[in-house]
């Protein structure tokens, strides 16, 4: 993997009437773009996404991290787990990655933990154009079950192998799921990838699965 110097800013999403704030990152001559979706009680400041950004980084690919609610947002629990509203303002930093120089006309990819990977294969339903491909980190795609057959980019399902709720959750997906796909399952794994050397592999999996899908320039 190449190790190459990424330029990250503070920016501004406007989705609606409010504006949510991220952090982009924006490698030098990018191959693609992917748009984080966080879990409940996560944003932009996740340390895992932190982690898997940088990695995705290295290997030429922008990244934006952030927040789907705005802080009173989250104090609202029905908002949290509203997985429609989610993918909405996906898709509202879809558009601005669209209008930014650094990103314009570049494929793009989803990274959706826990609730954000339903939030991300949602959105992906609902606009599939220029989606080139989605990874789930521990993620709940069970939550966009009515939206999975509609999924068309290459999807890649990661869970932690003692994460035993979550697995049969991914598995009830999977089958769903109509696009390339795959499942892994990371041995010894919990749900928030902490073990040693867990969430290396999530991020060397990600990148891998976009680097396949998006591929380099022409």
């Amino acid at each position: 993997m190449v190790v190459t110097k990424t330029r990250e800013k503070e920016v501004l999403i406007p989705a609606g009437n409010i504006k949510l704030t991220g952090i982009f990152g924006l490698p030098p001559k990018p191959t693609g773009v992917v748009a984080f979706a966080h879990g409940s009680g996560s944003g932009r400041l996740s340390p895992r996404n932190a982690f898997v950004a940088r990695v995705l980084q290295e290997a030429g690919l922008a990244t934006l991290l952030f927040d789907l609610l705005d802080e009173s947002e989250e104090l609202d629990r029905r908002k949290v787990f509203d997985i429609a509203l989610l993918a909405d303002r996906l898709l509202a930093g879809v558009i601005w990655l669209q209008n930014e120089r650094g990103t314009q006309g570049l494929k793009l990819g989803y990274f959706g933990a826990s609730t954000g990977a339903a939030a991300a294969l949602e959105a992906a339903a609902k606009e599939p154009k220029g989606v080139a491909a989605i990874v789930s980190r521990g993620g709940r795609p069970d939550l966009a079950m009515n939206y999975l057959d509609r999924v068309k980019a290459p999807t890649l399902l990661i869970v932690g192998g003692n994460d035993r709720s979550v697995i049969a959750m991914n598995r009830e997906a999977f089958e769903n799921l109509k696009c390339k796909k795959d499942i892994v399952v990371i041995p010894g794994a919990t749900h928030l990838f902490e073990e040693p050397g867990a969430l290396d592999e999530v991020a060397r999996l990600a990148a891998d699965w976009f680097i396949k899908h998006m591929g380099p320039k022409k």
